[in-house]
């Protein structure tokens, strides 16, 4: 067992890359499975998160809440610079209130969720992403109506329905978490405890394939239908990862931020909360379809995003 877990962690890159293509390959060819595989995204990300969640001490996260400089930053960056970056890109799709809306929802909102996953990949600090997740949230369940208003004007703020954020944070890091430190208490006593903490370390790069596989396969058809139109997001959504991650760096820098800290920094900025948001685009009038269906474009530009940045982050900020 031992060995085909070192196995998936030494080759994991190429088997992600295979889960993507796998999801794409089923969800094209079988477009009647996507509700079922749609249905399946919440618990295969919750396990996901759990696993990731078991692996950090809570201890490590009690220190990383204290860490002002790190929390300061990360909050700058999502908030303040790249909300920048949204609107100038988002001029391109100015004309299609739709695409507008779509772009604006995705890009303003940092993730909270599978970001910790691909920042420990990178050798990132995920404990203090993870310490900044409420933060987060709760910023960017206040920030967006009035980033909304000013960059798509005050129409838009009727149609926009706050409840997603607040089922997403219980369902995607509350819970996880809190079963997460529970099996870390019951570890210090039971063997119980160990041996969950060990099969959960062993099935992380298999649950984030089948993350990556049903997140994909659930969606791609539906933007297949509308490629057309969704062909003017595609180099907004990769223009924006690689605006993202260089804030990311700069800011860090500036913050005189440890390697670790900086990579943190650096997938916040590029990872954006388009499972949470989604359910925003879909509750829009049906004259705004299109909305939705850029959120969706924008998770999979991102997750192949991400597989290349656990890859090329490290490169960029090497620890030496």
């Amino acid at each position: 067992m031992r060995r085909i877990v070192q196995g998936w962690d030494a080759h994991q890159i190429p088997f992600y890359l295979v889960a993507i293509a796998a999801g794409a390959g089923v969800g094209l060819a079988f477009p009647g499975v996507a509700p079922v595989l749609e249905h399946s995204i919440e618990p295969v990300l919750m396990l996901l998160l759990f696993a990731t969640f078991l692996g950090v001490p809570l201890t490590e996260v009690g220190r990383a809440f204290r860490d002002i400089r790190f929390l300061g930053t990360v909050l700058v960056a999502n908030f303040v610079l790249v909300p920048l970056a949204a609107w100038g890109l988002s001029r391109f799709v100015a004309d299609d209130q739709g695409l507008l809306l779509g772009v604006l929802l995705v890009l303003l909102t940092p993730c909270i969720d599978y970001v910790i996953v691909f920042t420990g990949l990178a050798g990132g600090a995920r404990a203090s992403l993870l310490a900044a997740a409420p933060l987060l949230m709760l910023a960017q369940i206040l920030l967006l109506p009035a980033y909304l208003f000013l960059f798509a004007g005050p129409d838009v703020l009727a149609v926009i329905d706050i409840a997603p954020f607040a089922e997403a944070f219980l369902l995607l890091i509350v819970i996880p978490l809190a079963t997460a430190a529970l099996v870390q208490i019951l570890a210090r006593r039971h063997r119980t405890g160990r041996v969950i903490e060990t099969v959960m370390a062993g099935v992380m790069v298999p649950l984030m394939m089948a993350t990556l596989a049903v997140v994909i396969g659930s969606q791609i058809a539906a933007v297949g239908s509308q490629i057309t139109a969704l062909l003017r997001v595609l180099p907004l959504y990769a223009v924006f990862v690689m605006i993202a991650v260089t804030i990311g760096k700069l800011a860090g820098r500036v913050a005189r931020l440890d390697v670790r800290s900086t990579r943190a920094v650096m997938f916040s900025a590029a990872t954006r909360n388009s499972l949470v948001v989604l359910p925003l685009a879909l509750a829009l009038p049906p004259s705004l379809a299109i909305a939705p269906l850029a959120v969706v474009t924008q998770t999979l530009v991102e997750l192949v995003a991400m597989v290349i940045l656990v890859r090329a982050v490290p490169a960029i900020s090497p620890t030496t």
